[in-house]
């Protein structure tokens, strides 16, 4: 574990790294990436990254994807007739 802890590994925000962008775009094609993962060495999350700002942009990809957690309970919420 100690020598894991010192393997080399590019630091977050560095030039070329995944930023805000790639971020978003990872977190839109995540639930088709999930799957190939599971039959190849495909990963859903980019490492390195820039930091923050791809963990953003991850997350805001992921809601547009998947709706939000509110969408079943805001917009398609059925009113009564």
């Amino acid at each position: 574990v100690i020598l894991a802890g010192c393997a080399a590994a590019q630091p977050p925000g560095t030039p070329g790294t995944p930023g805000f962008w790639y971020g978003v775009w990872h977190g839109i094609i995540a639930p088709i990436t999930f799957i190939i993962s599971l039959f190849t060495d495909i990963r859903i999350y980019a490492y390195p990254n820039a930091g923050n700002w791809y963990d953003l942009g991850f997350v805001i990809g992921m809601c547009l994807c998947g709706g939000g957690s509110s969408a079943k309970a805001c917009c398609f919420k059925r009113k009564p007739v």
